[in-house]
């Protein structure tokens, strides 16, 4: 189903929903203000995001909806923090794909991210774009396979933080086309994306926008994209499962979520503002120029995918080995 068209169900449904809820309930919600808790530092994606969604909350809402930003080591602390916080609507968490992968990279929790927590909405999907540097040959994502298995373990790809978007990226490239690229862990992005520059790697998975500049320069040059299909930002790129790998796909998903026995009433309610939100179009126009795809969803529906991408992605951490940093 298209983003576009998920929207605007989820939207009329959720709108149903809380209207109904509220008139049953007859209850005053939010009572005070609205918190989302970050667990990233102000300035990246899941801040950006947050910042934007609490705009929108905040006038639906006519109470303040305030980012808060909990940066640790791991995603762990701020997940666990709203987990155990009271259900009462007012605490929510901005979460990335780690929700999906954190159960799988940490044995040892002491909350379950998928019980503990409950969906809202998802709010936007992005992919990361395959690209190689000017010294390697493959012009397409076969040829780059091909390469790859006449010289196993010698092509390097670099990624930042264990388990991130690009790590799985680089991973279940390998174990579908059944190569040896070499990861080269970085404590970012951007290094990693200067040594790409500077033949010290061969290709990196990285976010669209971060490389347009570069490709289109003829700097890099772009073989694929992770998402299952081709991005609005770099149209002419093939989905690496279009391009060779068929059933390859790693898109990063960003969602509201907010502690499982929050009564369903102000799920809905928050569904709904949240929905609200994100439907102006320079909204929608700013999440593009971030390489983001908006979507919004019910609640169900994000609960269900964030499911279903838990036990896929589950399957290459256990099949790489991946552990955390």
């Amino acid at each position: 189903m298209r983003a576009a068209s998920i929207a605007g169900i989820a939207l009329a449904a959720a709108l149903a929903e809380s209207a109904f809820a509220q008139g049953a309930a007859g209850e005053a919600f939010p009572l005070r203000p609205v918190r989302i808790i970050v667990p990233a530092s102000a300035g990246g994606t899941l801040d950006i995001i947050a910042r934007t969604l609490s705009q929108g909350m905040s006038e639906g809402f006519r109470q303040p909806v305030v980012v808060e930003n909990r940066a640790t080591s791991s995603t762990t602390v701020a997940e666990e923090y709203v987990a155990r916080a009271t259900p009462d609507g007012h605490t929510m968490f901005m979460a990335g794909t780690s929700r999906a992968t954190n159960p799988h990279l940490y044995t040892k929790l002491s909350y379950d991210p998928l019980r503990d927590l409950t969906s809202i909405s998802l709010v936007a999907t992005s992919g990361n774009a395959l690209v190689v540097g000017p010294a390697t040959p493959a012009k397409t994502v076969r040829e780059l396979i091909d390469l790859a298995k006449s010289r196993p373990g010698e092509l390097l790809y670099g990624t930042a933080a264990s388990g991130s978007s690009g790590h799985l990226a680089g991973e279940l490239f390998n174990q579908l086309a059944g190569t040896r690229l070499t990861r080269v862990p970085y404590r970012g992005a951007a290094p990693a994306l200067v040594d790409l520059l500077g033949g010290q790697i061969h290709m990196t998975f990285d976010n669209i926008p971060v490389v347009i500049p570069h490709v289109r320069a003829g700097r890099l040059r772009a073989l694929g994209v992770t998402s299952a299909a081709r991005s609005t930002l770099l149209p002419e790129v093939p989905a690496i499962a279009e391009a060779g790998l068929p059933g390859y796909e790693v898109t990063a998903r960003f969602g509201l979520t907010i502690p499982a026995k929050t009564p369903k009433s102000r799920i809905a309610r928050l569904n709904a503002e949240v929905l609200r939100a994100l439907a102006p179009v320079p909204v929608r126009a700013r999440f593009a120029n971030l390489g983001l795809e908006v979507v919004g969803s019910s609640p169900a529906e994000y609960q269900r995918l964030t499911i279903q991408e838990s036990e896929r992605l589950g399957k290459v951490i256990r099949a790489a080995g991946i552990k955390p940093q």
